[in-house]
């Protein structure tokens, strides 16, 4: 491998763009925190704009010398994607439903193909006509972003609800469609709301439900009856939630029986139902919230058990149990237990269909799934598990929306295998024969000479600094692997409000894969991988951990030979975004500056302190539950203590500093209208960090002016930004720009 040239050394001439500082400050519990950047929290003022524009200017004179790099990896990225691809056709009602892509089109294409046959069960005809019901690409036109929130087909079929957000700020508008077959054209008709989320059918096909946000933290707190027809100002509310914790959606049993309310917190949740064939009825309650416990309902009925909820609970314990309820009765005091709590192994789902269900649990935090045949005695057999094949993988249930049917549809991928779905016979014979096999439906197509077999795959267990064990995702290419601690080393964490970190394929993966770099995902507390056990180990006043099982990954795997110590790369957004500011600023205070080269930081949660002190921001009140309340002394000293914006002075010299504490390479991407972590969070850090920082290491601020939280919603688009992610990371690292 080369060295491939430093872009700050390759524009010197290009200067970053200085902060205008206006010194505030708050007092709170005895401490004063002082912020010369508050001022950049006014989207509307030109300063700001010109700022951020100014910082734009910068990056692009910076990373100007990589623009060849640039197209050449946006060139290698495409030419392993199946541009022009269909998916997996699924029943719904009378038709067959689809998504699929057109070479040099932005966005997908929705469509649907006729039933040939009544059968539920029966096999997807090709031969049927196509009715396209949605065309991203047509309601893009003229827009820089667009993206489709929530998409509900009514049950005869002749309805589409959806919604769309063309600014990226995740603010939804409702839109009903006329999708008859009989009509000649399809027509969006004037039914329609603002700040949508959730959709819902009642059984009529004239009733739609639909959740709304308030007006300021963008939490969804009501929900609306809409008949067909009628003006919007008319529609009748049908609940509110009055508690800023907690959020409201809607939904449908699989069975299409009843509608479903959910209004739930971080930790909390409880479900309100009505029938679907009676939209006008009141809301009846399964059973009231209860602080730290969740339950998840859905709805079977057979003659030898009557019609019952089915319910996934933690009442018992953090790994989940299942309990049954009668419809009639379903409040706490009359639940059964069905499937009992085991305390190994997580029940992170429960998939209800007529004659068996499929249990999703964490087993050494990788996913299984479980196929459960009901007996005619109301009992379970027991669970045949789905085996798969690699060290470390994504298994799920796919589209399954046929409540009566003998399949189930999975999901599977790997860090070298690419998706795949799968349907797995549940039908069989007679009770003396096996539960059937697995049929490959589709896997994903990979051009561009991709080979599976030139890749391997992982996973280890990390030591954390308390004895913990965090397991941790590997892959690299096989023939340029050394296990000689030569190999330039890429860590991703995440580490957050549970969530497991998906251990899947991506063909955008291979530009970096095929240049030599060991690539792994470190599973660190806080996600879910191993429980809400594991969340919990990684929240609120333990959230340090998170922190620190991330850098014992960092310095275990270069320990073990997986990666040069000299050249490590991590990458995290979001809560993923504190991550890397937290790491970045423990790593400095410890005495270890040099742990990370470069750091890929997108729309970075990084302002801790000064955001969770505003109860008026979207998400705020709700995220206690994550973070902690800092107007209580004890959360306040602990997110204190790692908020990544208020320990940057470990950067500052003094005078007693004989050389500069160095800071790795970074670049900070956010977005103008991203409505989860504000754009200021991300700038005021650059711009602080600027102040303090005396090495010459770059530090970029990219702002995409014209999106959200996910960045560019346009498939293409979104290429040419991890194009340019990877560029800055291949030069940081001195990496030849030539893949093998």
């Amino acid at each position: 491998m080369s060295n491939a040239s430093n872009p700050t050394e390759s524009n010197p001439s290009a200067q970053p763009p200085i902060a205008r500082r206006d010194p505030t400050s708050t007092t709170l519990h005895g401490v004063t925190l002082h912020d010369d950047f508050r001022w950049m929290r006014d989207k509307s003022s030109p300063e700001l704009l010109a700022y951020l524009n100014a910082e734009n200017d910068y990056t692009a004179a910076v990373m100007a010398p990589t623009a060849e790099l640039q197209a050449s990896l946006y060139a290698e990225m495409l030419s392993h994607i199946q541009e022009t691809d269909e998916s997996v056709p699924y029943r719904l009602g009378d038709w067959f439903y689809s998504t699929r892509t057109v070479e040099g089109s932005q966005y997908p294409i929705h469509c649907r193909r006729a039933a040939a046959n009544p059968d539920l069960n029966s096999a997807f005809d090709p031969t049927q006509s196509e009715q396209i019901i949605l065309d991203v690409n047509q309601l893009a036109e003229g827009k820089p972003f667009m993206d489709i929130g929530a998409m509900a087909i009514s049950p005869d079929g002749n309805l589409l609800a959806y919604s769309t957000d063309s600014t990226g700020f995740r603010q939804y508008t409702l839109h009903i469609r006329s999708v008859d077959p009989a009509l000649p054209t399809l027509t969006d008709l004037p039914d329609t709301a603002e700040r949508v989320g959730s959709l819902a059918w009642a059984a009529d096909s004239r009733t739609l439900f639909y959740s709304t946000e308030d007006e300021t933290t963008k939490r969804q707190d009501r929900i609306f009856r809409h008949t067909l027809g009628e003006p919007v100002e008319q529609d009748t509310q049908v609940f509110h939630e009055e508690d800023e914790r907690f959020n409201l959606g809607v939904g449908r049993t699989r069975d299409g029986l009843y509608l479903m309310i959910e209004s739930g917190s971080h930790t909390t949740n409880e479900f309100r139902f009505l029938p679907a064939a009676d939209p006008t009825a009141g809301l009846r309650l399964i059973a009231p919230r209860l602080d730290e416990q969740e339950y998840y309902p859905d709805h079977r009925s057979s003659p030898e058990t009557g019609s019952l909820f089915y319910i996934r609970t933690n009442d018992a314990g953090k790994n989940f149990r299942v309990v049954t309820a009668p419809v009639a009765t379903p409040d706490r005091n009359h639940w059964a237990e069905m499937v009992p709590l085991d305390p190994d192994h997580p029940l992170e789902d429960f998939d209800l269909f007529q004659s068996f269900a499929v249990a999703t649990r964490r087993k050494l935090g990788l996913p299984t799934l479980e196929v459960l045949r009901f007996r005619a005695n109301r009992s379970l057999e027991p669970p045949v598990e789905i085996a798969f094949p690699e060290p470390t993988y994504s298994a799920a249930a796919h589209v399954n929306r046929i409540f009566s049917t003998g399949v189930f549809r999975y999901s599977y991928q790997s860090l070298v295998s690419p998706p795949s779905v799968y349907e797995y016979n549940v039908a069989r014979d007679s009770d003396a024969s096996p539960i059937g096999q697995s049929t490959l439906l589709k896997q994903q197509a990979v051009p561009g000479g991709f080979d599976p077999a030139r890749y391997a795959s992982e996973r280890v267990w990390i030591t954390a600094p308390d004895g913990t064990k965090v397991p941790t995702s590997i892959v690299y290419r096989r023939d340029s692997f050394r296990r000689d601690a030569t190999n330039p080393l890429y860590i991703y964490g995440y580490g957050s409000y549970g969530y497991p970190l998906p251990v899947g394929f991506g063909p955008t993966r291979l530009s970096l894969l095929d240049r030599g770099i060991v690539m792994a995902y470190a599973h660190i507390r806080g996600g879910g991988e191993l429980g809400d056990q594991w969340h919990d180990a990684g929240k609120m006043q333990l959230k340090r951990n998170t922190f620190t099982d991330f850098i014992a990954a960092a310095e275990q795997l270069t320990a073990q030979h997986y990666g040069d110590p000299a050249r490590v790369a991590i990458e995290g957004g979001s809560a993923g975004g504190l991550l890397m500011g937290a790491v970045v600023n423990l790593t400095a205070q410890t005495g270890k500056p040099k742990l990370f080269r470069v750091v890929l930081s997108h729309v970075p949660f990084v302002d801790v302190m000064n955001t969770m002190l505003d109860a008026t921001l979207p998400l705020t009140i709700a995220e206690y539950e994550e973070w902690g309340n800092p107007n209580e002394p004890e959360a306040f000293r602990t997110m204190l203590a790692y908020s990544p914006y208020d320990n940057l002075d470990v950067f500052k010299p003094t005078a007693n500093d004989s050389r500069p504490t160095p800071t790795p390479a970074m670049l900070v991407k956010t977005s103008l209208n991203d409505s989860q972590v504000m754009f200021w969070e991300p700038a005021k850090y650059v711009a602080k960090l600027r102040t303090l920082k005396t090495d010459a290491t770059p530090l970029l601020l990219h702002v995409n002016m014209d999106a959200g939280h996910g960045g560019a919603s346009g498939r293409y688009d979104y290429l040419k930004e991890i194009a340019f992610d990877y560029a800055f990371l291949l030069t940081q690292l001195g990496i030849s720009t030539k893949s093998q």
